[in-house]
């Protein structure tokens, strides 16, 4: 299909975070977007009252639109392949796309920023768009987390940029057809989808690199840019600020072409001067963000909006307002006491980066962690992985594996992570207990990991801490 053939869009799982700003998007171009979802929530009522019709539980195919030439339908692996409404698309006439394809439609008919990586694609998603809002460059985006700074997941812009998280899981960012291309990290991941990290590599990373439009850019972390072509000149500037530039560019901290140099902490926040490829230092730039793995992160998306044209003043204006991300280290409770943070972490690099940033801004308190993982493949690719982070820990309770989409796995529980842990103070808890267990907490950091239903626990474990705050 063409953008321009489509009239009306079905959406079969129109409540998961990416769906939903797709529906979004097609809601705002005045198109007729319905869908279904197995579960009313928060953001399904949120887009029900932006005039998308949903219904819930079970599925009633009398509700999928009759197949036409204008119409679309979108869907997500999330849901079972014997699911009644997929099986009648699939059987019938229809123009059926998952999402990483209609991306793909808008990234070929736009100037497509597309972010990758293992972690911190939504972080860094977000933040270039706000950069580059703030620069005037008015992108479209699509979000995988809910942003402080926009009101929902997709960004409704007025330009031809459009920013989207270019996801490696099925290898979905192969759809892509970036003018700006960033690779944050490769770290092993989805082993069920690739098998290993070389062909991981190959297949994912590189093939993903090689999709950059003639004449676009690739921003790869210094560290692994060794992976891809051509390799980065050895000095000598390539662009000049803010004019843009072509190739491919390294970003880090102490190294790459756009370099955070001198980062520190001053009143509470990150300070860093960033040097571009041409020698230029744009100095004392502030975020709010934690750790130093987010001043890495806005290396990258800073140098994607000097690459789009954005000025110096517009990177220290937006990064110092940008505010954050749902579920992205999130304080969701702080008293003179007890200080709870709720991470979206689910890979041992991001549980490192969160225990880390909570160590650098509390280096005084106990720091304490409630581990939720999240797919049985997953957990037991990774379990040493995941007991070597969860040992920087003060004290770490398990809970159960998230199965997502995911059949059990035989001798794959979060015991095998438990097991592998050298720490002696840890505990192996079901969610019940593991809630007892954090309301008896009084004082130190508490974060909240993983990338399954545990943000649903969240609420339960800030209120009991807030209920003995007023009964004392």
């Amino acid at each position: 299909m063409e953008l321009t053939d489509i009239k009306q869009v079905y959406f079969i799982g129109v409540g998961g975070i990416g769906m939903s700003a797709v529906a979004r998007y097609f809601n705002s171009q005045g198109l007729k977007v319905t869908g279904y979802d197995k579960t009313e929530t928060p953001l399904t009522r949120a887009l029900e009252a932006e005039g998308i019709a949903i219904h819930y539980g079970a599925a009633n195919v009398s509700l999928v639109p009759d197949a036409s030439d204008d119409l679309l339908v979108v869907w997500t692996p999330a849901i079972p392949t014997d699911f009644a409404e997929l099986v009648k698309v699939q059987a019938g006439n229809y123009n059926l796309y998952k999402r990483a394809q209609v991306l793909g439609l808008l990234s070929r008919g736009m100037d497509c920023v597309g972010i990758a990586g293992t972690h911190g694609k939504t972080t860094t998603t977000t933040i270039t768009t706000h950069l580059m809002m703030t620069a005037g460059l008015q992108p479209h985006a699509f979000l995988g987390g809910i942003p402080r700074d926009f009101d929902g997941n997709y960004v409704h812009g007025n330009s031809n940029w459009v920013v989207v998280e270019a996801d490696e899981y099925d290898r979905s960012f192969l759809n892509l057809d970036p003018a700006i291309a960033v690779i944050l990290s490769a770290d092993p991941d989805h082993l069920d989808i690739y098998g290993d990290h070389d062909n991981m590599l190959e297949t994912g990373f590189r093939a993903y690199a090689r999709r950059v439009k003639e004449g676009g850019s690739l921003i790869v972390r210094y560290d692994i840019a060794h992976h891809f072509s051509p390799p980065p000149p050895k000095g000598g500037a390539r662009l000049t600020p803010p004019l843009g530039g072509e190739g491919l560019y390294t970003f880090g901290i102490g190294a790459g072409d756009f370099c955070a140099h001198n980062v520190r902490v001053e009143d509470g926040a990150f300070h860093f001067d960033l040097k571009e490829p041409d020698g230029h230092l744009i100095t004392n730039i502030r975020t709010a963000l934690p750790g130093r793995h987010n001043v890495e992160n806005a290396v990258a998306a800073c140098a994607v909006t000097r690459l789009a044209g954005g000025s110096e003043d517009a990177l220290k204006a937006g990064l110092s307002a940008f505010r954050g991300i749902a579920r992205r280290f999130e304080t969701v409770l702080k008293t003179n006491k007890i200080v709870i943070i709720d991470d979206y972490a689910h890979h041992p690099t991001e549980l490192e980066a969160a225990i880390t940033a909570a160590r650098e801004l509390y280096p005084d308190q106990t720091i304490r962690g409630v581990f939720q993982p999240h797919l049985f493949s997953r957990t037991q690719d990774f379990a040493q992985g995941f007991a070597k982070a969860l040992d920087l820990l003060d004290e770490a309770i398990l809970i159960p594996i998230y199965p997502a989409r995911e059949l059990p796995i035989e001798g794959v529980t979060s015991r095998l992570i438990f097991g592998k842990m050298r720490s002696t103070n840890k505990r192996l808890l079901d969610d019940e207990q593991m809630l007892a267990a954090t309301a008896e907490l009084t004082d130190g950091v508490l974060l909240l990991l993983g990338a399954g239903n545990i943000d649903a626990l969240v609420p339960k474990i800030v209120a009991e801490h807030q209920n003995t705050l007023t009964n004392g």
